[in-house]
């Protein structure tokens, strides 16, 4: 059975992984489980690129912590500013034991000003939703997404559809492949 490593211990980041892997795979059984890695980045990502970079980072450094794995998934949250405030996200990265890497980002929604004056004075993003929403370590749980849409969409579902994305190159292996390198 293949074996998922994700680059955190998080719950609800091993569930969209190891969700993502069996949606698109539905033929194929998957294990996942976690193992805390740093980003490398601040605890904060504030940038679409500092984002993704925190999501590489936490490949690689999973990679290394868990090499027998035969895929590492780095998840990393993050916000970006635009003219109406700031825009949360993640960035997801998957590379199997032959190298093919996938990324996606998932989908992005606005931030209520409360969250966003509380990041803006340096509380992440999980933090500034407990206080504003009243919650106990929501980003281990609904998340902003959830708290905000009412659990339409959570946080597993969020990052699930990303992983899905960030999978289409394993999934079409033989189109990819070939093009490794050439970007």
């Amino acid at each position: 059975m293949p074996l998922i490593t994700v680059a955190s211990t998080n719950p609800v980041k091993i569930q969209a992984a190891l969700n993502g892997f069996r949606r698109l795979f539905p033929e194929q059984a998957f294990e996942a489980s976690g193992v805390a890695v740093p980003s490398g980045v601040d605890h904060q990502p504030m940038t679409d690129a500092e984002t993704l970079q925190g999501a590489l980072n936490r490949l690689a450094n999973a990679r290394a912590a868990a090499p027998a794995a035969d895929y590492w998934v780095g998840i990393e949250g993050g916000v970006d500013p635009d003219a109406q405030g700031l825009a949360a996200f993640a960035w997801i990265v998957i590379e199997g034991r032959d190298g093919l890497q996938g990324r996606a980002r998932s989908g992005t929604f606005l931030l209520p000003p409360p969250v966003t004056a509380l990041i803006r004075q340096g509380v992440e993003l999980g933090e500034a939703d407990d206080r504003v929403f009243g919650r106990n370590d929501s980003k281990r749980g609904n998340g902003a997404i959830g708290l905000l849409t009412a659990d339409v969409i959570d946080r597993v579902a969020l990052y699930e559809h990303a992983v899905i994305l960030a999978l289409v190159p394993f999934r079409n292996r033989e189109l990819y492949a070939a093009g490794r390198g050439t970007g």
